[in-house]
């Protein structure tokens, strides 16, 4: 551990310690993952029906979902961290709400709420015919459900420690608003747009409990990759070993990737 004066001190014991014990704590499910993988058949099951419906459907409901909370997530930021208004901190709480919230209560929620029999989703399936539930749009709106919160906190946080002077002296300038939000505040809190669009895309890739209760679990239709671990641990052990340790491996990327950019952020 270095000191502002530069001499490197040792860390103190008792927090090394706890801390070993809390990695080592993360580690083990992780060794005892590797450890039971079928690694001889591994090639098989990759290719097997179940892995690549369920990635495929991972991979086109996160990136959608990921896309939508970008598009919905950053102008709310912005209101939260720039606005001032009645009841600011309770909108707050609603839009950060499925960070807390159990994901089945959520799913269950979307299911009143915009299912074919929802207080908008009915309207909406008698005017265009439009379902949600047990589609791939089921899928992508539960993501996006739980995962937006990542991309607004993240957002309103650089937004608020951002120097507002710069957007100032554009204005003075004659720069318009949207040439002042594309220039100068989004490069500005670019690091954390970021962080937050990978945190986003992770939490809707690894989302289970709103999607299964919202979009159902069908095979090839709405059945991610969470969900086919959940059937494959009854059905096909090794399968569903195959698909953890893909999403293990994808997450871990994730992660790694960020790098310092979302401690810095919160």
């Amino acid at each position: 551990m270095s000191s502002r004066d530069g001499v490197t001190r040792p860390l103190p014991a008792f927090l090394v310690i706890p801390a070993l014990i809390g990695t080592f704590f993360f580690l083990v499910p992780l060794i005892g993952l590797v450890a039971r993988a079928p690694w001889g058949n591994l090639f098989t099951l990759l290719k097997s029906d179940i892995v690549v419906e369920s990635l495929r459907l991972s991979l086109v409901s996160s990136t959608a979902a990921s896309l939508l909370a970008l598009l919905i997530g950053v102008p709310t930021a912005f209101v939260l961290a720039r606005a001032s208004f009645p009841g600011r901190s309770i909108v707050r709480g609603i839009v950060l709400l499925p960070l807390v919230l159990p994901p089945v209560v959520g799913g269950a929620a979307l299911l009143f709420g915009l299912g074919r029999n929802g207080i908008l989703g009915g309207p909406i399936n008698s005017l265009t015919g439009l379902t949600l539930p047990f589609s791939i749009w089921g899928v992508i709106v539960a993501a996006t459900f739980v995962a937006t919160p990542f991309l607004i906190i993240t957002v309103e946080g650089a937004l608020r420690s951002a120097d507002q002077r710069y957007e100032g002296a554009a204005a003075t300038l004659g720069a318009s608003r949207w040439t002042t939000f594309r220039r100068i505040t989004l490069p500005a809190i670019g690091p954390s747009l970021i962080a937050g669009m990978v945190l986003t895309w992770a939490r809707a890739f690894g989302e289970f409990g709103a999607t299964v209760t919202f979009a159902g679990n069908l095979q090839g239709r709405t059945q991610t990759m969470p969900l086919a671990v959940f059937v494959a641990l009854e059905q096909n052990r090794d399968a569903a070993i195959t698909i953890s340790l893909i999403m293990v491996g994808v997450s871990l990327a994730v992660l790694i990737s960020l790098k310092d950019r979302w401690w810095r952020s919160v």
